[in-house]
C-alpha cells in the first residue's frame, strides 16, 4: 500500500469519527423541538452536547485540511463544485456555536425562542446536506479533462443525493435520541427511548434502499460486508434500545455510521471524485495526490498529534459521563 492509499483510509477514518461525533449533537440540536416539551427540557438537551459539540467540530477541520495536503486536486474540485452546499454548512456551523453561547445571555423569551430555532435548523441542515454532499461524490459529478466541475447547483439535487441526505439526517437524529436517553435520567429519558425505536424504524428502510442501491451502482464484495454490518448494527441498536441497554445502543448506532462511511469510501476507490461525464477524467488516489515527499511528512505528524488528541478528547467524554435531568437545571435568571 502506497502512501496515497493510506491517506484516502486515513480521510475515510477522519470523516467516520466527525459523522460518529457530531452526529449525534447534530441529532440532539433536532430533537429540541423534536423531544422537548419546554425550556427547561431543552436545557438538558443542550446541555448534554455542551461541553463536547465544538471539540466533536475539530474532526471536521482535520478531514478538511489532511484532504487539502493530501489530494489537493480532490480539495480543489470538491470545494469549488459544491460551494453553494459547503457554504451554507459553514454558515450553520458558525451560527450554530454563536447559538449555544448566546441563548441564555438573556432572559427574554423572544431572544432565548430565536436563538432555539437557530440550534434546530442549523443542526437540522447540515445533517442533511453532508448527506447529499457525499451521496453526490459517490454518485458521480460533470468534471471535465482540466478537473474541473461543470455542472450548476441544482445537478447535485438529484433523487440518490435526496435520499443520502434523509438517511444522514434520520440517522444522525436517532443517534441523537440514542445518546439522549444514554445522558439523561427521568421522563425525557424514557420519551427519547420511544422516539429513538420510531426513528430508527424510519432510518432503517431508508438506509436499506440507499445501501441497496449503491451497492447495486457501484459496489464490490468488500462493500457489501460493509453494506451488511451496517444494517445488522443498526437493527441490533434498535433492539438494545427497546430493552433499555442504551450504551450497546449508541455503540452500535455508531457502528451502523462507521460501516455506512466505510461502504461509500470502499465503493470509491480507487476514485476519490468520479466524472460522470468521462471515466477518463475521474479524480483518483494517483492523479488528485500531493508528491511523496509531502505525504510522508504528513504522516510523521500525524502520527505524533493523533493519538494526543484522541486521549484529550476521550478524557472530556470522561470527565463529563455522568447522566443529567431537569432537576440539575438551575434557573439563573
Amino acid at each position: 500500500m502506497q502512501l496515497h492509499d493510506v491517506w484516502f483510509v486515513l480521510i475515510a477514518v477522519l470523516w467516520t469519527g466527525y459523522f460518529f461525533l457530531e452526529g449525534f449533537d447534530f441529532g440532539v440540536g433536532v430533537l429540541t423541538k423534536l423531544l422537548a416539551r419546554d425550556r427547561t427540557e431543552k436545557r438538558v438537551l443542550i446541555n448534554t452536547i455542551g461541553p463536547v459539540w465544538d471539540g466533536n467540530e475539530v474532526w471536521l477541520l482535520t478531514a478538511g485540511g489532511a484532504t487539502f495536503a493530501a489530494f489537493p486536486d480532490w480539495y480543489a474540485t470538491l470545494f469549488s463544485g459544491f460551494y453553494l452546499p459547503l457554504l451554507i454548512i459553514l454558515i450553520c456551523l458558525i451560527i450554530r456555536g454563536v447559538a449555544f453561547e448566546y441563548r441564555h445571555k438573556r432572559p427574554e423569551d423572544r431572544w432565548q425562542t430565536n436563538w432555539e430555532h437557530a440550534i434546530f435548523w442549523t443542526s437540522l441542515i447540515p445533517a442533511f446536506l453532508w448527506g447529499v454532499a457525499f451521496a453526490n461524490i459517490v454518485r458521480g459529478v460533470k468534471i471535465d479533462e482540466d478537473m474541473e466541475y461543470v455542472g450548476s447547483f441544482f445537478d447535485l439535487l438529484n433523487v440518490y443525493s435526496i435520499l443520502g441526505g434523509l438517511v444522514t439526517l434520520t440517522l444522525f437524529t436517532f443517534h441523537g435520541a440514542v445518546f439522549t436517553s444514554l445522558k439523561t435520567v427521568g421522563d425525557i429519558r424514557d420519551r427519547s427511548r420511544k422516539l429513538a425505536t420510531g426513528l430508527g424504524v424510519v432510518t432503517a428502510v431508508l438506509a436499506l434502499v440507499f445501501l441497496i442501491w449503491t451497492q447495486v451502482s457501484r459496489g464490490d464484495g468488500a462493500s457489501l460486508i460493509a453494506m451488511a454490518v451496517a444494517v445488522l448494527a443498526l437493527v441490533a441498536a434498535l433492539g438494545f434500545n427497546l430493552v433499555g441497554r442504551e450504551g450497546w445502543s449508541f455503540a452500535l448506532s455508531g457502528v451502523t455510521i462507521a460501516a455506512t462511511v466505510a461502504m461509500l469510501f470502499l465503493t470509491l476507490f480507487p476514485n476519490v471524485m468520479p466524472s460522470s461525464l468521462n471515466d477518463a477524467w475521474n479524480l483518483t488516489v494517483t492523479n488528485a495526490s500531493s508528491s511523496p515527499y509531502t505525504l510522508k511528512i504528513m504522516t510523521w505528524c500525524a502520527a505524533v498529534a493523533t493519538p494526543l488528541v484522541l486521549l484529550y478528547q476521550g478524557w472530556t467524554y470522561w470527565v463529563f459521563r455522568k447522566r443529567i435531568g431537569t432537576q440539575h437545571i438551575v434557573d439563573v435568571h
